[in-house]
């Protein structure tokens, strides 16, 4: 009869247990797909972006439409723009703010891809190390210059100053994510670096180095990034793309005139400081052109071009890369606060 007793007991405890960890199975379960996946009614629209200012409209596109407008603007922040190239690629983003030689690049690859909207402008700087009083572009003969990637307009214009100015030996060109800059070049890595802003501030406000020049000195028609889409998208959900066109557009407009919350939500986002952000949207004043958003076709033309003499590509053809429609649309009207840049 014990025995019975005993095998009754150890049977209802191991039920009790199968119980526990079948409950916990589905709690964990439940709080994964929380984490992971979005609960939207609305239609969520993936935006990859690298933490520069260039790319400020993703940040500001997320914060505004956690619990407001029609769409869900969901911001993913990428390490390298090989990656996020990647991502578009294999549908895992809907948009990306991405390089803007590279969107050539995967024109040229046979991807459908377009052009719909030019992010912040005159927001690149060329810094030096200070230790080194470099006073002009020949003192960097010779050394290590750090850019994004190859195909990136701060690649052309390092490879056109090497030309411009004959600078012999000629400045040595590596490719370097953003975020590995400030520290290389504190450990004596690197001479210099040339890249989008905020990256360029951390050194010069943390007195490691100086700035030799901004991107407009150098070319004030310079493109950092631009918004690019797959054409399955437009065709798919044209309003969709016509609303995050027109928010990104509104998102700067804001932005220039409220660059403290500008920075504030961006330094959430891109785990750097506050501080720093918003010396790099206000020094010099007024420096970052948030309205020449309107992708012109003869612009990326020119970049092909200059492209084909690097021998990054063999081709100018840029045909159906630029669909500027969307951006010619943009309302730019009663833009006040944060929740107004997704009105349409």
């Amino acid at each position: 009869m014990p025995f019975k007793l005993h095998g009754a007991v150890s049977n209802s405890t191991a039920r009790r247990y199968l119980l526990i960890a079948v409950g916990w199975l589905i709690v964990i379960s439940l709080l994964q797909y929380h984490f992971n996946y979005d609960h939207e009614a609305r239609v969520v629209m993936r935006m990859g972006y690298m933490p520069v200012i260039t790319n400020l409209a993703a940040p500001l596109l997320d914060q505004a439409s956690r619990k407001n407008g029609k769409y869900r603007f969901s911001a993913v922040k990428f390490s390298s723009f090989a990656e996020m190239a990647e991502a578009l690629r294999n549908d895992h983003i809907d948009a990306a703010f991405i390089i803007a030689p590279l969107a050539i690049t995967l024109r040229q690859q046979g991807e459908n891809v377009k052009i719909v909207y030019i992010g912040n402008r005159r927001e690149s700087t060329l810094v030096v190390r200070k230790d080194l009083h470099i006073e002009n572009i020949n003192d960097l003969a010779g050394r290590s210059l750090a850019v994004p990637m190859r195909y990136s307009g701060h690649y052309l214009e390092a490879r056109r100053l090497n030309d411009k100015f004959m600078i012999n030996p000629p400045i040595h060109i590596v490719e370097m994510n953003p975020p590995d800059m400030a520290s290389a070049l504190a450990s004596g890595a690197l001479d210099a670096y040339f890249v989008g802003e905020p990256f360029a501030a951390q050194t010069v406000f943390s007195g490691v180095s100086e700035k030799l020049f901004h991107s407009e000195d150098l070319n004030p028609d310079f493109i950092c990034n631009l918004m690019l889409v797959k054409q399955d998208l437009i065709n798919r959900n044209p309003r969709a793309v016509q609303h995050l066109v027109c928010a990104a557009a509104r998102s700067g407009i804001w932005a220039g005139s409220h660059p403290e919350a500008a920075a504030e939500i961006a330094a959430g986002y891109w785990n750097q400081p506050q501080k720093l952000i918003f010396a790099a949207l206000t020094t010099p004043p007024n420096r970052i052109e948030y309205r020449r958003f309107i992708p012109d076709p003869a612009e990326i033309k020119k970049m092909a071009l200059m492209m084909v003499k690097y021998k990054l590509t063999d081709s100018d053809n840029i045909d159906g890369l630029v669909n500027n429609h969307f951006a010619k649309s943009a309302n730019l009207k009663n833009i006040t606060d944060l929740k107004s840049i997704l009105d349409n």
